[in-house]
């Protein structure tokens, strides 16, 4: 029994920071998404009655240690959901950075969770694909809808969930994700959503979510570039701020990153619809019209420091490829 699926990594406009339950990735508060094109993963998941236990290759390298554990627990989960138990062969492809910002666990866990429900022929909703790929990374419950998205925080495992609020063709913005570095981050974002509470600043960023999240979802329906720079720049300064302030601190920006955010600034300041987001990485997010997105990857090619600028639009949602059962 297999599958094939795919999913695409989704940047957060309003951010996921924190947990009020670790064990079933319920979040400390809402937060809003953009599912993005041209990046995605390929997962494949088998499973096999001959298989002591599970398997995991991540762009053809065999994975051991953590991410094999985590890979495993999300499956075991997985198995006890859908009654299967055998234990798989799990095969992951990106063509992305990995670790480094950009998502990839939010790919990964959510092309997994349709890929490993689909080899078993069980048909879940794409509201049960968000609850199950929650469960594995919290962000992927985000990645199995395409558009603008936004994930409910909910109180237990049936009611925290993402649905689409916006299709992907409602308003043309381009993410011009500039890569300073492609090296695994220092700290995972499973480390630091553990921390967060030790922050001084983390309740009253939770306790004003509710608020920036509804003037984002304003932003957005209306199509108002200025109000959603604002927000979404002041929402990701906020959760920086956090794991600056936590214990231990986290500190992902390089000095590149500080570059690109005040060069963001400045070209908005001369006209440009333009503004950052940074997620648990260096890497910035840099969102645009998609009229303008020629003029802002040239100005950004000019920064020393920035190594390549991957483009991307609003996507789709995560897809069934090919299963043994079709």
């Amino acid at each position: 029994m297999f599958a094939i699926a795919s999913a695409s990594p989704n940047i957060a406009v309003i951010k996921y920071w924190g947990n009020i339950n670790h064990k079933l990735l319920i979040p400390s508060s809402g937060s809003i998404s953009i599912t993005l094109s041209g990046l995605f993963t390929k997962a494949t998941v088998e499973y096999r009655p001959d298989l002591p236990s599970d398997t995991l290759t991540i762009n053809s390298q065999s994975i051991n240690g953590d991410q094999l554990h985590r890979a495993t627990i999300f499956m075991d989960k997985v198995r006890r959901k859908i009654g299967v138990n055998y234990k798989a062969n799990i095969t992951t492809e990106s063509n992305f950075p990995m670790g480094s910002g950009i998502a990839s666990s939010a790919s990964a866990f959510a092309a997994i969770a349709v890929a490993a429900t689909a080899a078993a022929n069980i048909s879940y909703s794409k509201k049960e694909l968000s609850i199950l790929a929650r469960q594995g990374s919290g962000s992927a419950s985000r990645s199995i809808f395409g558009g603008f998205v936004e994930w409910y925080q909910g109180e237990d495992d049936r009611t925290s969930y993402a649905l689409q609020i916006f299709p992907k063709d409602y308003w043309q913005i381009s993410d011009c994700i500039v890569i300073v570095s492609t090296s695994p981050k220092s700290v995972s974002s499973l480390e630091g959503h553990h921390i967060a509470e030790t922050s001084p600043l983390q309740k009253a960023r939770v306790a004003d979510t509710k608020r920036r999240i509804a003037l984002c979802k304003d932003a957005i329906k209306n199509r108002n570039f200025d109000a959603f720079a604002e927000i979404v720049e002041l929402d990701s300064n906020l959760m920086h701020a956090v794991m600056l302030t936590s214990k231990p601190p986290i500190i992902f920006w390089e000095p590149t990153t500080l570059k690109i955010m005040r060069t963001v600034r400045n070209m908005r300041m001369n006209g440009l619809p333009v503004c950052y987001t940074v997620d648990a990485g260096p890497n910035v997010h840099v969102l645009t019209e998609k009229y303008y997105e020629t003029r802002v990857k040239k100005q950004l090619l000019e920064i020393k420091g920035v190594k390549q600028i991957l483009l991307s639009e609003v996507g789709e949602g995560a897809k069934l490829i090919k299963s043994s059962w079709n």
